[in-house]
């Protein structure tokens, strides 16, 4: 199973994104931006489960919460970025 990682600039819109998600039942994690995702030290992101993603999105996009990249994990942990 696929793990889906969401990216944000702050933590500031990392809160409010998990705020909203969780608000809809929409099980996520807040936690700091994989390394091999960013060149920056401060970069959070929410990790979702594959069956969440695509409600996720819509709803942070109807919520008005800015997010980066979005990026796929695989079994073996490797990242590939998605195409919004």
């Amino acid at each position: 199973m696929k793990n889906y990682f969401i990216t944000f600039r702050s933590v500031t819109f990392a809160q409010k994104g998990e705020r909203v998600l969780k608000r809809s039942g929409i099980n996520c994690l807040l936690r700091r931006t994989p390394k091999a995702l960013t060149t920056r030290e401060c970069g959070y992101c929410l990790q979702l489960r594959p069956g969440d993603f695509q409600q996720a999105l819509a709803l942070l996009e109807a919520a008005q919460v800015q997010f980066g990249k979005i990026y796929a994990m695989d079994f073996a942990g490797e990242f590939e970025e998605m195409a919004l």
